[in-house]
């Protein structure tokens, strides 16, 4: 029955993905050029304008609205997600991650900027996304309501299941605990903080994310330094696999770029309209502040962690066997020694649960867009708590089955709809662009821009906007 139900749903994503990378690397190449190669341009700037503190007293910091969507991007695609990659399509995929993040992060500032310019007042927090650009942008609510709908189902549920599905595995190998015990213990968790709202979503993403991220970076590095000699033919081998006559012949090459790229942005997330969420929380200056800083998010996920576990994975064995968090755990007991399986136990933890808390406050979001109504936000609640369970139980590849079929779908609308409001965030970049020229910190004031309608927040701001001062 599992194998039926994992045929039915490959057909479409196999059709969805054939095409999807793409439109994936054609829009993020197009932005690229389009926007002066902004990922390299202002890449000082993103860690500038990272500690900036808000506006206001509404709203979420930069660095808040940073945590949030890593809290969502640092899980189980870094170490479970990359495993498969290059147990699936060998090291080459790792490449095809990377030229996909380097594409991705201009697609990941325009629709970030987009999020922040049609933001809106929810009490003293802000909402938006692409649910909200798209309704408020593009004029069709209907297609908002499609996207918020997939979103909340996607990330709240199913993405949330395959995060649970990888703690399950994780301490299953490390410390022999029954499934449904951890299922008891990451329903307990997950409901204490989701019932308690965006501050203690903020919260708890502040306290994970430094912590697990930087405890993971240092263990790469060791695990490089000590294997410094062979890194340089790493690369190589990386290099080879990627663009190989072997794969070209064997007509692998496709399959190997279709892999780094489902894998890389199942990671980053970037351009799947995702992290415009946590953007849109933001209380800054300008909208483009809020593009940069997560253009910075992809940058972080991709080439920080994602290659670490690369590397952890690759300076072991260039052919790993196993099922995702089988062979990082592998590898690291190879680098490490016997605590190694306790050791990625505990992070994985660590990064799981954070995305299960940032994917959480995704779909509140669209819940918020759809119909504000606190009976359906604790209906929505209760459902994600549910699919917690169900992941730590469930069939390990029909979880990223359907995981790799919603993330198609989410992709592909937010990749037109940001398209077709690419002018807009032109006009916005070219605002942010000018001021800096001047030696200002930017000031977004939308009486500069009046033929940009229905961005009433940006307008009610303009009262109580900072004096405008030199940015170092």
């Amino acid at each position: 029955m599992e194998a039926f139900i994992s045929e039915i749903i490959n057909v479409p994503n196999d059709f969805i993905w054939k095409y999807l990378v793409y439109i994936l690397v054609g829009i993020g190449l197009y932005f690229t050029f389009r926007f002066r190669f902004i990922q390299f341009q202002y890449f000082i700037e993103m860690f500038r304008i990272v500690g900036e503190k808000p506006q206001g007293n509404k709203g979420v910091s930069s660095m808040q609205a940073f945590f949030i969507s890593a809290a969502s991007r640092v899980g189980t695609g870094n170490l479970t997600g990359v495993a498969l990659a290059i147990a699936t399509g060998g090291p080459g995929a790792v490449f095809w991650m990377w030229i996909v993040a380097i594409v991705g992060m201009a697609s990941s500032f325009v629709e970030s900027t987009l999020a922040q310019l049609y933001k809106v007042r929810s009490g003293d927090e802000f909402r938006g996304g692409p649910a909200y650009y798209m309704a408020k942008g593009l004029g069709a609510r209907w297609l908002g309501i499609l996207f918020a709908v997939l979103i909340t189902v996607s990330f709240g549920l199913i993405f949330n299941a395959v995060q649970s599905n990888t703690i399950s595995v994780a301490f299953d190998e490390a410390f022999h605990v029954n499934k449904t015990v951890i299922a008891i213990i990451l329903a307990v968790l997950t409901a204490f903080i989701i019932f308690g709202g965006l501050k203690r979503v903020v919260s708890v993403s502040q306290l994970i994310v430094p912590v697990m991220a930087g405890m993971y970076i240092l263990i790469a590095l060791y695990v490089v330094i000590v294997n410094i000699t062979a890194v340089p033919e790493l690369f190589v081998t990386i290099v080879k696999n990627a663009f190989g006559l072997e794969q070209i012949v064997g007509g692998s090459l496709g399959s190997i770029i279709i892999i780094g790229a489902q894998r890389g942005l199942f990671s980053n997330e970037a351009g799947m309209g995702s992290a415009p969420n946590a953007a849109a929380a933001a209380h800054v200056s300008h909208p483009a502040k809020q593009g940069l800083i997560q253009t910075l998010g992809v940058f972080f996920d991709t080439f920080i962690v994602c290659t670490s576990t690369a590397f952890i994975i690759l300076l072991y064995s260039f052919t790993p066997k196993g099922d995702g968090i089988q062979v990082t755990q592998a590898a690291l007991q190879h680098h490490l020694g016997g605590w190694a399986p306790t050791f990625i136990a505990i992070a994985m933890f660590l990064f799981a649960f954070s995305s299960v808390v940032g994917n959480y406050y995704y779909g509140e979001t669209n819940i918020e867009f759809i119909k504000t109504s606190k009976t359906w936000l604790n209906i929505y609640r209760v459902f994600v708590v549910v699919m917690v369970v169900y992941g730590c139980l469930a069939d390990f590849q029909i979880v990223w089955d359907m995981a790799n079929l919603f993330m198609g779908l989410l992709a592909l609308i937010n990749l037109v709809a940001i398209l077709l409001l690419s002018n807009v965030a032109y006009k916005i970049y070219k605002d942010y662009a000018a001021q800096r020229k001047k030696g200002l910190d930017p000031v977004f004031k939308a009486e500069n821009t009046p033929e940009l309608k229905h961005i009433e927040t940006w307008a009610e701001e303009e009262g109580t906007s900072p004096e405008r001062k030199t940015a170092n």
